[in-house]
């Protein structure tokens, strides 16, 4: 049988991994027309990594030592590999989304490096199928979650499939890769749209032309309005204003008001006159129980959290409660708040409170026993207006309580939740349904606008035929193009605007005192128990109003590809088949962190009744398919370890599915995100859902050539006090493993990492490949990938009894190798470093016996005298401490240090670069040369020891120093040295 020959891919190679990651971790911070804010997902990867890593994964390496590039100089490989990561720091940037000349770029080099395999591959027998010079292969995620994979392989010129099982994810992957390219290049059906403001048009923003989705989003800004207006006409009667009287105002008017705010203490009242009516912001609430003491059990008292309002400097208000015999009510303060105001009426973490009425405890049992019995209820608290200058708190309105109270909802989402006790904390407290996370009046707003999405979706149809559209009589499911399939493409994504706002209406939001708006439900991968709510107005203009999910749609939807074709498909990652002859990268659910199919209950219950008669079978079910949903999730399945089989069963018949349909010319792409990781003696990084996972992997018939961590998180998060911080996703590289393979023994495999994993190290934390060296934080799980690739390149690994070796068994030898590697003691480094690392690891910067380090000392080849004199060791009265780099000499210079240890240059160049900065540790630097490496490889080193012990401060600055080593280099460069230095 003719082999088919398959060039190295850049992704298995080199990557320009600081660009990467700082695109990806800035990509947190945009909002305005970035695809998750069409609709909320968990876990969802940038947009930056996924292009980056598609990219990667189809393009060949130009150094590669199999097929076409044989026979290439080094220097012409590494010019023609500098090319491609100048594409690549382009393509991640988020200013070039859509930046026509950046993707023509990046496409033609995918479809040269295509062209070329293709070429390779021109007499083997399949030829005609796999290898057609003239068409890319298509794209398949068989986990598409939030779909940034699919979107992005789209964007590169794929045609993209996206399948998953939970109906959420399928409907999202449908609105990002399959409607839009569908109805691309058509105008809006749309009339202009009279709204309460007055003459301005819902449709002001006109295009010079409809191309890509900008018709399709224009509509879906207008027939957002117009759900808007007939939703005020329907149920703005619950959503009172506030009238400004003059007994406000009164009680606003402060001792020595400031001119510009009118006489007036509070900005919000800044130009108010009686009788102004304001829109209300939002109602704010606190849940209420009767009191445990005998002598008030007839009052139901407030559980809040905080009394704050504002804590914004000059704007701060706070809720009073007035107690009045046996009753109380609320008061609205400004100024500086009492002390007692941040706690409200909470004693501790969880559910742990006091009376209001008598100061005695409420324990969180009675609590959940009087929420189980149905008798937790809500008191308004206080009310949030939108004033003049600043939001205007005031005080509970009788009126305002009795209009919520008197809301009645037609149709509640009477389903179960879940009862996931790590992330459904509700039913505890008796909220076991998810009708009961939203008041009447939240429900009554959102079964409004669920039901006015099919009355759209009528008007649009007839808005279409009228402007010309054909109709084929063919709705979106049955593929049709027409009317009918456009009016339900718009409705998909009005579904998605009123299921974005249930994110912000339900009883679980809080009110946000530092920022002034209202938090949404999700603030985290779960759904808490909250106790003092805000109640938004959809009618609003702030946070969390109807408007601002339509407007969000909108700009989502103008960044859309909406040119390659793409599909969203419902289907089971075990055994479907959509994957045949594709490129492949994936984002699998991660062991046990995220119960993705009992959170999306949440939104899937609006986006039933809204998209049901629009895509029938996957709407079919009362709440989100779960049984297959590869998660170990203990509560279905009898217990953790019953919970783990299921997993690790489940994931290993999906990868084998990859492995056996994925194209034989590209490696497939995986990510895993780790929930958190322990650090063991002598195992390194260590996670019970890791090593499942990548058990799975190579069980499904995978080898490793690669893991790149990829960096998700902001950059000041990366380190947290006393916590192991790590790269946020693990992309792995994998290839079918040969057929052919062999076993090995455990003493093989462990010569084999002796042998090549220093040379991997190296060019890790070297930078060698024209790569960036990778971050000490990174390090364990980079190092991961050249050792696994040796692991997993074989049949087995078989231990002395000939059992196999354990991937866990594997990884502590790998992270084994990278210890010792790294470690003084592997013979790189003089023998006062050696004391001063072996002495650190014991007694970190405190201080330890003499005797003790005179021994060690004496081990190493040195004397604590000799130390001493170096001036990184103090000693005196039978007390040895190593120095902190704080405690160095200012005014250090190597040129007049007759014997400069290791220790001492890795230390100063600390000092010199948190003082002064790159440029000053890069002078430094300079005078030394010579010891670059070893500075270098010390502070990995060092940063391991502190990671291990929770020493986060100490952590920081070795970390620091090697994320800054290449501006360093180039600094000693500028300033010109003699000797060996490292390239950069």
């Amino acid at each position: 049988m003719t082999a088919i020959k398959t060039p190295k891919k850049l992704i298995e190679v080199a990557l320009p991994l600081d660009d990467i990651n700082a695109a990806a971790a800035r990509e947190k911070s945009i909002r305005h027309g970035h695809p998750s804010t069409l609709h909320l997902w968990w876990a969802r990867r940038p947009l930056a990594a996924a292009r980056a890593v598609i990219f990667a994964q189809m393009v060949n390496d130009p150094g590669g030592e199999r097929g076409y590039y044989a026979g290439k100089t080094r220097a012409q490989a590494d010019a023609e590999r500098e090319e491609l990561f100048d594409i690549l720091r382009d393509l991640v940037k988020w200013e070039n989304t859509n930046n026509e000349e950046v993707l023509a770029r990046a496409r033609a080099a995918i479809a040269k490096s295509w062209r070329e395999t293709c070429h390779l591959n021109r007499n083997h027998p399949g030829a005609a199928e796999l290898f057609n010079p003239d068409q890319l292969p298509a794209f398949h995620d068989p986990f598409a979650g939030g779909g940034a994979l699919p979107l992005e392989a789209q964007r590169l010129g794929l045609e993209s499939y996206a399948s998953d099982l939970n109906p959420v994810a399928v409907t999202i992957n449908k609105a990002m890769i399959e409607i839009p390219p569908r109805f691309a290049g058509r105008a809006p059906v749309g009339p202009e749209v009279e709204t309460e403001r007055g003459t301005k048009k819902a449709n002001k923003r006109v295009f010079d032309d409809w191309s890509g989705a900008r018709g399709l989003a224009e509509d879906v800004r207008r027939y957002g309005a117009w759900m808007r207006e007939q939703a005020l006409e329907r149920i703005g009667h619950l959503y009172p204003k506030v009238e400004v009287t003059a007994e406000i105002l009164a009680d606003n008017v402060g001792p020595s008001g400031a001119a510009d705010l009118g006489g007036y203490k509070n900005a919000g009242l800044a130009g108010m006159e009686a009788g102004q009516e304001l829109t209300v912001i939002a109602w704010l609430w606190a849940r209420t129980v009767k009191s445990p003491n005998p002598a008030f059990s007839h009052v139901d008292v407030p559980l809040v959290s905080t009394f704050i309002l504002s804590s914004k400097a000059g704007k701060e208000a706070w809720v009073q409660p007035v107690v009045e015999g046996d009753s109380y009510r609320f008061e609205v303060k400004t100024g500086t708040p009492p002390a007692e105001a941040k706690n409200g009426t909470k004693l501790a973490r969880g559910a742990n409170f006091r009376c209001l009425m008598s100061g005695v405890p409420i324990e969180p049992a009675y609590i959940k026993a009087e929420g189980i019995a149905g008798r937790m209820g809500a008191k308004l608290m206080a009310i949030v207006a939108e004033g003049g200058r600043a939001r205007l708190y005031l005080a509970p309105m009788r009126e305002h309580e009795v209009i919520a109270k008197e809301a009645e909802a037609e149709w509640r989402p009477d389903v179960d939740i879940p009862p996931d006790k790590r992330s459904m904390f509700t039913p505890l407290y008796g909220l076991t349904k998810f009708s009961d996370l939203f008041t009447d009046r939240q429900l009554v707003a959102l079964t409004t606008f669920s039901d006015l999405v099919p009355e759209a979706i009528t008007r649009i149809r007839a808005d279409a035929i009228a402007a010309g559209m054909p109709d084929d009589g063919r709705g979106l499911d049955a593929g049709g193009e027409g009317a009918t399939a456009y009016a339900e493409a718009v409705g998909v994504y009005l579904a998605f605007s009123t299921d974005k706002a249930s994110d912000y209406w339900s009883s679980i939001c809080t009110w946000h005192s530092s920022k002034e708006l209202i938090r949404n439900t999700f603030g985290r991968q779960a759904i808490p128990m909250t106790w003092d709510y805000a109640e938004t107005n959809p009618f609003s203009d702030s946070a969390g109003n109807v408007s601002s999910g339509i407007e969000w749609a909108y700009k989502a939807l103008q960044l859309m590809p909406s040119k390659a074709g793409g599909a969203g498909v419902q289907s089971d990652a075990q055994t479907q088949t959509i994957s045949a002859d594709k490129l492949i990268s994936t984002d699998p659910p991660y062991y046990d962190n995220i119960g993705y199919a009992d959170l999306s209950d949440f939104f899937y219950v609006w986006l039933r009744r809204s998209l049901r008669p629009i895509f029938p079978g996957l709407y079919a079910t009362l709440a989100v398919p779960k049984a297959e949903e590869l998660v170990a999730t203990p509560y279905r399945h009898g217990g953790k370890e019953k919970a783990e089989t299921f997993f690790m069963d489940g994931m290993t018949a999906a990868m084998s599915n990859l492995a056996q349909q994925a194209h034989p010319a590209f490696p497939v792409t995986i990510y895993y995100a780790f929930k958190q990781s322990d650090t063991k003696e002598g195992a390194g990084t260590h996670s019970t859902g890791w090593e499942t996972f990548l058990e799975a992997v190579l069980r499904a018939g995978f080898a490793l050539t690669g893991t790149w961590p990829m960096r998700t998180e902001l950059s000041n998060r990366m380190i947290g006090s006393g916590t192991n911080a790590l790269a946020s996703s693990i992309v792995l590289v994998c290839r079918k493993r040969e057929s052919t393979a062999e076993s090995i023994s455990r003493r093989d495999f462990q010569r084999q990492l002796r042998e090549e994993m220093p040379e991997a190290l190296e060019t890790m934390i070297g930078g060698e490949s024209g790569q960036s060296p990778i971050a000490p934080v990174d390090l364990a799980q980079a190092a991961i990938g050249p050792g696994m690739a040796i692991y997993s390149q074989y049949e087995a690994v078989l231990n002395q009894d000939g059992s196999r070796m354990s991937v866990h068994d594997a990884l502590i030898l790998i992270n084994r190798a990278i210890t010792e590697y790294l470690s003084p003691d592997s013979g790189s480094f003089d023998s006062e470093t050696q004391f001063c690392s072996s002495w650190f690891e014991q007694h970190g910067w405190a201080a330890g016996q003499f005797g003790e380090a005179d021994t060690l000392s004496r081990a190493k080849g040195t004397n604590v005298d000799r130390v001493k004199t170096s001036g990184v060791l103090e000693s005196g009265a039978g007390k040895v401490r190593l120095l902190r780099w704080k405690e160095y000499e200012s005014d250090w210079d190597p040129a007049r240090d007759t014997h400069t240890n290791i220790w001492e240059a890795c230390h100063q160049m600390i000092r010199r670069l948190s003082n002064q900065g790159e440029s000053a540790a890069g002078e430094l630097l300079a005078k030394m040369p010579e010891k670059g490496e070893a500075i270098r490889q010390l502070a990995y080193h060092l940063y391991t020891l502190c990671e291990r012990n929770k020493w986060a401060d100490d952590a920081r600055a070795y970390n620091e120093l090697i994320a800054s080593w290449h501006a360093i280099v180039a600094a000693s460069h500028q300033v010109g040295h003699t000797g060996e230095q490292l390239s950069f």
